[in-house]
Formats: structure tokens, sequence, C-alpha cells
């Protein structure tokens, strides 16, 4: 019986048992494999064959990771990379030639914008930033040579969110691709391919993972547009490794019950955080306050496990409250079990203009805040302290 709910999926979706009848599936730490002749190796190597050939192209790990992921995003096929940012890459890079150009989010991670603005120029393709949350912005912009939508929702990390409904009306319409980052909302919240979109990227390493212990991406999405995916990454080699494959699979067997976690502490962390003198704002997506709080209860199971807020008294107050916490963590990375507070506008988005920085949201003074799975009294203590200590200074 082919199971129908998101839990069991990512448990029961796994290899086929080898001939030691093992219950936990295996680590296939194997560079290549063995053919039992050489015509069903020229087979394989020509595509008649279902055989694997070397860890760099697939591995037995890296298909079952695909397999889960695709059956929660609900899409047909996938390739696992070796990290979130060559997904991104690679759901870019196959799409486009000279002279194409690209319409995306001006809320878009900072690496992201970075291979919009530094590199895809080197070989002639253009791009155009747009307002995620006005469609006549996108109609303003699209272009003749457009060939993609670049968005994420939410976005990092200022949480901005896309109407998934409208953009996959847009893209249809201007017969774009649909390119979604999902990985702050993660399958479990949000399923970008119920509203048209084509490629769907993660950063493993975040949620899927929830350890912070290994390094991972995937892209997933339409067949014939996977197959662009796989050519590419299978030569330029950006391959997961099996052990990092490994992980990820098994970390799937808990999302749903991490994710609702995260989202229960996130969603508290928001509330008690709007209380605070020392705050100008708080965005969460399933908080009222949001601008697209309606939005994201259409598209999304819950909020999400980021919490971003403005401290009064700018990068000054930021980086007194950051030095005064205890408890929680300091770091680039989110998704852990351990709570994770970062100050963008000095870290991952440090490269932008202060014009660009303007634009999305980033201050001086914003925290991005990644909740993690420990008791709600302490993360809230250790922000409270830290809090009272700047405040006093």
């Amino acid at each position: 019986m082919k199971p129908k709910h998101f839990e069991s999926l990512a448990i029961r979706e796994q290899l086929e048992r080898t001939a030691y009848r093992e219950h936990s599936n295996p680590v296939f730490l194997t560079s290549s494999f063995t053919f039992p002749s050489p015509e069903l190796m020229a087979e394989t190597f020509q595509g008649e064959g279902d055989g694997l050939i070397y860890s760099r192209y697939n591995n037995p790990n890296t298909d079952e990771f695909i397999r889960k992921v695709c059956q929660l995003e609900g899409v047909e096929d996938g390739f696992a990379t070796a990290s979130g940012m060559s997904a991104v890459f690679a759901s870019i890079a196959p799409f486009v030639a000279q002279g194409d150009h690209i319409l995306a989010s001006r809320a878009l991670f900072g690496s992201t914008l970075q291979i919009l603005g530094q590199i895809l120029p080197k070989w002639g393709i253009t791009f155009s930033l747009t307002d995620p949350a006005n469609p006549a912005d996108w109609e303003e912009k699209v272009q003749s040579n457009t060939r993609m939508f670049l968005l994420e929702s939410p976005s990092n990390p200022g949480l901005a969110l896309v109407d998934l409904s409208l953009a996959g009306d847009f893209c249809k319409k201007h017969q774009l691709l649909f390119n979604i980052d999902n990985c702050f909302a993660t399958p479990y919240l949000q399923n970008p391919a119920k509203y048209g979109a084509d490629l769907i990227v993660h950063s493993a390493t975040k949620w899927m993972d929830g350890q912070g212990r290994v390094l991972g991406g995937i892209v997933v999405g339409k067949a014939e547009l996977i197959e662009n995916v796989r050519f590419f990454c299978r030569h330029t080699g950006p391959a997961m490794p099996p052990f990092n494959a490994w992980v990820l699979s098994k970390s799937l067997e808990t999302l749903a019950v991490r994710m609702e976690r995260h989202c229960e502490n996130a969603f508290q962390t928001a509330l008690f955080l709007m209380e605070r003198a020392e705050i100008n704002q708080v965005i969460y997506p399933f908080l009222p306050a949001h601008p697209q709080y309606e939005i994201a209860k259409k598209q999304m199971r819950l909020g999400g496990g980021i919490v971003s807020f403005e401290l009064k008294g700018g990068f000054k107050a930021a980086m007194a409250f950051l030095n005064e916490l205890k408890f929680c963590s300091l770091s680039s990375n989110l998704g852990d079990t351990r709570t994770i507070l970062t100050h963008p506008a000095s870290t991952t988005h440090s490269r932008l203009s202060a014009a660009d920085k303007k634009e999305v949201g980033i201050t001086d003074g914003l925290i991005r805040i990644s909740v993690g799975l420990e008791h709600i009294d302490d993360i809230k203590a250790d922000l409270m302290q830290a809090l009272e200590k700047t405040g006093q200074k």
C-alpha cells in the first residue's frame, strides 16, 4: 500500500532492501559501480540501461533522497547537489543563454543576487529586480527576451512573500519558467508545484538536515526540465556525497514533527518580541501585522521557523544585543535544532549596496532568528536578558 500522508511518505519511501534485509538503508560509499558485461556497460553509458555508473552521476543514497523530496513536493524528478547555492545555480544556468533576460524578486538571498549581478552578466545574460508583492511591477519589467521568473518565498531575511497563484498565472501568460527557492518554507509548509512552479530549489543544509551537520541542495520539478539540470550537473560536477544524501534522507523522516515545533516556537518568539519596547518591528508571516498575512495563510501550512526583528538604535544596538546572548548561537546558518541569530547587514547580505539593502528591508538594526527546538522559555529568557542589558547601555 502506498501511503498518502506527508509524514508516512517521508519515512516509508526507501530503497529496496539488499540481501542483508536491513531495516535502515546502508550508506553506499563508492565512487563507481561494476557491470556484469561490457555490453551492458556500453548500453548504460548510452542511456539505454538503468544501471548505476558513477557517484557523480547518481548513487543509491542520492536516488532515495531525490525520490523522497519529489514525493513531498508533488513533482516528477530532481537532482541533488553539493550545496544549496549549487542547486540555485543549477536551476538557472541550463535554461538561459547569451542575450536572455531573467526577471527576479529583489528579495533574494545575497549569494543568489551575486549570481545574477556578478556571474551571469559575463555571459551576456541580463536581469531585472522586481517587487515580489507587486504584480504590476512584474508586468512593467518583463521583457520579450525574459526566460525565467526567479523567486524566494518567504524571502531571506525579510520574510517577504510572493502570491504563488498570481506568479503561476503570470508565468503562463508570458511563457516563463517559474523558478522558486522554497527553502524557508520546506515541502511540509508549502508546495509551489500546486501553483504552477516549474523548478523548486532547496538548500537541504537548512531545515531538511535540521541539525547543522551536512551541506546539500536539490532541484526538483518537471521531468523534461530536470533532464537539463541533470546534464548540466553531471558535466560540471556539483555532486552530493552519498553520506550526505543518507543523512538528509534519514532527516526527512522527522521533518514534519520538527517543523511543527520550530513553527510553534517561532510564533511564540514573535509574540514575545512584539511586547518589547527595544524593538521597532517584528516580522513573521503568521502575525496578523505582517502585510502579506492573508497570502501566508492561503499558501502556507504554518508560518515557518524564522523570525526577523529590528532593534531601535541600529547597528550599535544590534552588536550590543548579540554580544549579550548566553544561550542562543551566533551563526550564518539556519534550520538547526539550536536557536541561531544572525545580523544580515554585516554577514549574509553584507555585499549588497546600501540602496539594495534598503529595498529589501535590511537595516543595520535587523536581526534574523532561526528559532530552534529548545524549550521556548529558555529561548525567551536569553533574548530577554540580552535586550534588557542592551537597553541599559
